[in-house]
């Protein structure tokens, strides 16, 4: 009997030694294989793919720019490329200048963003909850959620003057809060207090509208049970509700939360000025690397990227959250 054990590897390696041999060093057995794998590749997916890359390549150029022109010095800047590396100009003094600048303006944009941002889809959520559950007749309920959609589309440049006049002369907390300026606060952080307060009240009506699409989705034999059961709305908001919206709540503060520390437009009329003790890192960024011998791009760059990190560590954050509220 002929042993398989011996016949079998024999055999194989046989093959390998009688197999032709091509000048680079492979087989045409491999050149066969690879042959096979190309014909087997989808046209159109091979397109789609070739569509992804040239896709990513288009909007990364923009971020890889700005990230290699910010590792650069001065003359640097001007002698290469901008989507080229630095060969001998490279420096980390512009992140540490911007960071020095800019680090003042973090505190203060931290200061009125979050507290925002939490208020605003707080509010948001109570207000989509009782236009979900309450028996408001029908066409009260339209009118009340038509005035949340009205807010929405309302421009901040139509309520800038409107704006400076309410915090000036109806509500002015610059004298309201004179005790707490007398205890040794600087009262230039009373522009922080009217941001809050704007931002808060431009905020409600999306992320009202927002939980409200989410909530419309819920399950109403389970808070109609809850209901049976004797526990009151706020009870069933609390204990059902509440727990149920987390997707919702990281969608909501993820879009409130990028929209308030990027905005510049309140900024510039609340606080005016970026040498004020209460400018936000937007206000600091738009005249950073500005002088009279000219533009510094890579102080520039260094210094948007940084104001970026904070929003970019609220997607990390949030990012299974808000795929998840997404997709509801």
């Amino acid at each position: 009997m002929t042993d398989c054990r011996e016949g079998g590897p024999a055999g194989t390696d046989a093959e390998r030694d009688t197999a032709p041999v091509r000048t680079d060093g492979g087989t045409a057995a491999d050149e066969g294989g690879l042959r096979a794998r190309l014909a087997g590749v989808d046209a159109g997916r091979a397109g789609l793919y070739v569509t992804l890359l040239a896709l990513v390549a288009f909007y990364m150029t923009p971020i890889e720019t700005g990230l290699v022109t910010s590792f650069k010095t001065t003359g640097a800047v001007t002698e290469t490329a901008p989507f080229a590396p630095p060969a001998e100009g490279f420096t980390l003094e512009k992140w540490q200048t911007a960071f020095d600048v800019l680090l003042r303006g973090v505190g203060n944009s931290v200061l009125y963003a979050v507290p925002a941002t939490i208020i605003s889809a707080s509010f948001g959520s109570l207000a989509a909850y009782g236009l979900t559950t309450t028996n408001l007749r029908g066409r009260y309920k339209a009118v009340v959620i038509t005035m949340f959609v009205a807010g929405i589309f309302i421009p901040y440049q139509a309520v800038l003057i409107p704006l400076t006049q309410f915090w000036s002369n109806v509500v002015p907390l610059n004298e309201l809060l004179g005790f707490v300026w007398a205890l040794g606060i600087n009262d230039d952080y009373v522009g922080i207090i009217e941001l809050i307060v704007t931002h808060v009240a431009y905020g409600i009506p999306i992320c009202t509208i927002l939980f409200r699409s989410y909530y419309k989705n819920m399950s109403e034999e389970m808070i109609e049970s809850a209901r049976l059961d004797g526990a009151s709305l706020r009870r069933v908001y609390r204990r059902i509700v509440l727990p149920l919206s987390t997707p919702m709540f990281a969608v909501v503060l993820i879009y409130q939360f990028t929209q308030i520390w990027n905005d510049l437009l309140f900024t510039l009329v609340l606080v005016a000025t970026e040498s004020s003790a209460a400018a936000p890192v937007v206000l600091i960024l738009a005249g950073l690397g500005t002088s009279q011998e000219g533009t510094d791009f890579a102080l520039r760059m260094a210094g948007a990227f940084l104001a970026a990190l904070p929003t970019l560590a609220v997607y990390i954050g949030f990012g299974d959250e808000f795929a998840e509220g997404v997709a509801t």
